[in-house]
């Protein structure tokens, strides 16, 4: 019984951290401005979530940013 409370503890413990890691990002995100404006397309919405799973990364110096290029169709 020992082991299962304390992989229960492990469990909690773990997902603290990670939803303190996530609540970080999403103020560094805000921090930047990053849910403002209503220009959503695919390099805003990428950069905006990668800040967000940088999480206390972006604190440090993390600036993420992605660039989507599509390749345009042919005639």
């Amino acid at each position: 019984m020992r082991t299962r409370r304390a992989s229960t503890n492990g469990s909690r413990v773990v997902a603290v951290i990670v939803v303190v890691w996530l609540l970080i990002g999403l103020a560094a995100a805000a921090q930047r401005n990053y849910f403002s404006g209503s220009g959503a397309n695919c390099a805003r919405v990428g950069t905006t979530l990668v800040t967000v799973v940088a999480g206390p990364l972006n604190y440090i110096g993390a600036n993420p940013k992605i660039d989507c290029s599509a390749p345009q169709p042919s005639r």
